[in-house]
């Protein structure tokens, strides 16, 4: 009891209850900060004066293999892949023969957990991730995660569309993504590279997984945004989320899964004619459903006889124009050959003397006229 006389409120101590309270319905840190001051905290940046210990003991260092397409890219911005690290204290060197970049720790090196960072930031420059984005991952508040997707889909075919999907049309379902995360992400060949919070990174992850799954990102997408709302009322902050979030049902059920369907339904059956006053037993009501069902035949049905003359008579209508067949001449006979030689060259002397000149004729009349005028005399 209180002072003011009112009841105390009842404290569950399981710890297994407090991680399902806090986790899957507060998915920023601005959304709790309302209600759980724990996690309204402001991460400070790391100092060389935190560092009371001093320099560190061992030397660390990290190598990482880069394709050979990045190798051009890398020489061109390594002096300012240099000149971030050498902040922190940490060394880097580009091997070009091996095709490695290394990270190590040196006397100036005052964080720790600062080589590690270092280490992130080599494997995203490999992974296609430009030098302008990669040195935010050495900020605290930042991390990384490389998704490997190229064994979760035997397929090759299937295993493009599906991180085709993850991008989307113009990058729009990427773009969301990033949007609802507050994360960076890339995908390149058989990886996606994402950087950003803790938490969200989790959600990346979750998104990418899925849909390698066959399962739409849209799905998730529309989940984060009714969560986005939601955190922003803080009345809602103490309650389960559950009612408002969507249920996707599965398309695709197990052979159990159907069985306990068929079961319910036979169920409601037998308790709606119990009702009614019709008593039946479970194996008749089972018998009377397979009796309802028609028998399954791999073959079409047949034709009827008045479709399938008409089908018949179309195809041969079909056929007799799409094919029409040449009128065939016999071979000529020897006495028939005989006669058109015959009647070729008497046409021929028939052209030649009409297509004789005037001159010449007129010479032949005058030869005629002299002739008998010979004769006469």
């Amino acid at each position: 009891m209180s002072e003011s006389g009112e009841p105390a409120p009842v404290v569950n101590k399981n710890k297994a209850h407090r991680k399902d309270k806090l986790s899957p319905f507060a998915p920023t840190f601005s959304a709790l900060s309302h209600s759980y001051p724990l996690f309204s905290w402001k991460v400070e940046p790391f100092k060389p004066e935190d560092n009371k210990a001093g320099p560190l003991k061992e030397e660390s260092s990290f190598a990482t293999l880069f394709p050979k397409y990045r190798e051009k890219y890398l020489r061109e911005v390594w002096s300012a892949v240099t000149k971030a690290l050498d902040a922190h204290g940490v060394a880097c060197t580009l091997d070009l023969v091996h095709g490695s970049m290394s990270v190590r720790t040196t006397r100036k090196t005052y964080d720790p957990y600062i080589i590690l960072k270092a280490r992130d930031m080599m494997k995203l420059m490999a992974r296609g991730v430009a030098v302008n984005q990669a040195v935010k991952v050495l900020q605290d508040d930042i991390a990384c995660d490389i998704i490997k997707i190229g064994n979760l889909v035997r397929n090759k075919e299937r295993f493009v569309k599906r991180r085709q999907r993850i991008i989307g049309p113009d990058g729009s379902t990427l773009k969301a993504i990033e949007l609802l995360t507050d994360c960076y992400v890339l995908v390149q060949g058989n990886t996606v590279s994402v950087m950003g919070p803790f938490k969200s990174l989790k959600e990346v992850r979750r998104i990418v997984l899925d849909c390698m799954k066959n399962i739409h990102p849209i799905y998730r997408i529309k989940e984060l945004m009714i969560r986005r709302e939601l955190a922003k009322d803080p009345k809602l902050a103490n309650e389960s989320w559950d009612r408002f979030l969507p249920q996707f049902r599965k398309r695709h059920l197990k052979t159990s899964e159907k069985t306990a369907k068929k079961n319910e339904k036979l169920e409601h059956k037998l308790e709606a004619r119990k009702a009614a006053g019709i008593e039946t037993t479970a194996e008749e009501l089972k018998k009377e459903v397979a009796a309802k069902k028609k028998v399954y035949t791999p073959f079409p049905p047949a034709q009827l006889p008045r479709k399938q003359a008409e089908t018949t008579e179309k195809r041969r209508a079909e056929r007799a124009e799409a094919f029409v067949a040449p009128v065939e001449t016999a071979a000529p006979t020897v006495e028939e050959k005989r006669k058109h030689k015959k009647r070729s060259a008497a046409e021929l002397e028939a052209e030649m003397d009409a297509e004789e000149p005037e001159g010449i004729e007129k010479s032949k009349k005058k030869k005629k006229k002299r002739k008998a005028t010979e004769e006469d005399s």
